[in-house]
């Protein structure tokens, strides 16, 4: 019993590191060894990582993220590829918190994409970044939020590279929305 706490508390950990350590290479440009540490060490500790560990862990995760392409070393020091600074935006992205406004304007907003089937991999990814922010699912590709969020689809269509495959509406009721809007209670107060 616990091992898939254990291991769901891991891989957050390991996520959590990665993207401290793409975001001090991603802050200060090309980056000198001698910097991330400092940096690195202190939102470890924030982390709960206790001192003899932490320079292991960033060891450990330095050796990940350079074999994986997300860094890599340029004239003794780090340096964010483009896989990196890819792996870092959507990490944020996951991150991205919608502002909800203190009164609901009563007016839905939907997301549709159409992509491909080639591109499963990348259907997927918005599916999961859609959930993660709090998006309903009203059909496969279809999903509903009860927020302003065009902001947050712009940066989708950028990171992911989709232009009018994701299509935003702003619609002013939905058939049989009692469901959707339980499902949003919560939010909506």
């Amino acid at each position: 019993m616990g091992g898939i706490e254990h291991k769901s508390r891991r891989r957050r950990t390991n996520a959590n590191l990665q993207k401290i350590i793409l975001e001090t290479i991603a802050s200060a440009g090309i980056l000198g060894l001698a910097l991330l540490a400092p940096n690195a060490l202190q939102a470890l500790k924030s982390l709960g990582f206790k001192k003899s560990r932490r320079i292991e862990s960033i060891k450990e995760a330095r050796k990940r993220l350079v074999r994986a392409s997300l860094i890599s070393y340029k004239n003794n020091s780090l340096e964010l590829t483009k896989k990196g600074e890819a792996k870092l935006g959507q990490l944020e992205l996951r991150e991205y918190k919608i502002k909800k406004p203190n009164k609901w304007d009563k007016r839905w907003r939907v997301l549709i994409f159409d992509i491909d089937e080639k591109r499963k991999s990348l259907r997927d990814k918005i599916r999961n970044t859609l959930m993660s922010i709090g998006f309903i699912r009203l059909q496969d590709s279809v999903w509903v939020y009860p927020y302003d969020c065009e902001d947050l689809i712009a940066l989708l269509k950028t990171d992911f590279k989709v232009g009018t495959e994701l299509l935003y509406m702003i619609v002013d009721s939905i058939e049989n929305d009692a469901v959707i809007k339980k499902q949003f209670d919560n939010l909506l107060g």
